[in-house]
C-alpha cells in the first residue's frame, strides 16, 4: 500500500473534522441561540478555552494542511518528507487531545445558566455528571437561557467526538509516516 495514498485520505478525513470542531466551538458562545449572553459574560469558562477552535481547529488544520502535501506527492514524496508528517501528525494529536480534555470538563461541569435565586453559576459542578441522568431537573435548574444544559452537553459530545476521531487519524499517520520513512513511500509497483 502507498503511504502517500495513505496520507491524503488521513488529511481529506480530517478537514470536516477541523470545521466540525470550529462551528461546535463557536456554536457554545451563543447559548439559547442569543449575543445577549456572551455580551453579558454568562459564557460557561471552558468554551473560553477555546478548545474546539485552537485544539481541534488550528492545531489538526496546520498537520492536515502539511499531511495532504505530503500525500499529494505521492511517489515522489521522500523520507524526509514522511518523517516531518510524523512531527505535524504528533502535534495534531496533541491538538485533539486539549480539545477533547476541554470539551469533557465542560460535560462534566455543566453550564453556567442562572438558577432560581436569580445568580449566575454553574450548579451541576458538583453533582459528579449525575444531573446527566435527570433530564427533568434541567429546565427547572437552569431558567435562562432556555434549554442551555441540552445546547452545552450536545455540543460538547460532539467535540469529543470529533477530538477522538482526530486523535486516531492523527496517530495513524504517525504509523504510516513511520512506514513511510523506513520501507520508501509507495510499492515498486506504482513508480513506473
Amino acid at each position: 500500500m502507498c503511504t502517500g495514498k495513505c496520507s491524503l485520505f488521513i488529511a481529506i478525513t480530517l478537514y470536516p473534522l477541523v470545521l466540525l470542531s470550529i462551528i461546535c466551538n463557536i456554536l457554545l458562545f451563543f447559548p439559547g441561540w442569543s449575543t445577549k449572553y456572551v455580551k453579558e459574560g454568562h459564557i460557561t469558562d471552558e468554551v473560553k478555552y477555546m478548545g474546539g477552535f485552537v485544539g481541534g481547529g488550528v492545531l489538526v488544520l496546520i498537520p492536515a494542511l502539511y499531511i495532504h502535501l505530503t500525500g499529494e506527492q505521492g511517489c515522489c514524496a521522500n523520507r524526509f518528507g514522511m518523517f516531518f508528517s510524523i512531527v505535524f501528525a504528533a502535534v495534531g494529536a496533541a491538538g485533539a487531545v486539549y480539545s477533547f480534555v476541554v470539551a469533557l470538563i465542560g460535560f462534566s461541569n455543566g453550564p453556567l445558566c442562572k438558577t432560581q435565586s436569580g445568580s449566575w453559576d454553574t450548579p451541576f459542578k458538583e453533582t459528579n455528571m449525575a444531573f446527566v441522568k435527570k433530564p427533568e431537573s434541567w429546565s427547572t435548574t437552569c431558567i435562562e437561557p432556555t434549554d442551555v444544559v441540552k445546547f452545552n452537553l450536545g455540543l460538547f459530545v460532539t467535540l469529543m467526538v470529533a477530538s477522538v476521531l482526530q486523535a486516531l487519524l492523527c496517530a495513524s499517520q504517525i504509523i504510516n509516516g513511520l512506514v513511510g520513512c523506513i520501507c520508501g513511500t509507495c510499492d515498486n509497483k506504482e513508480e513506473n
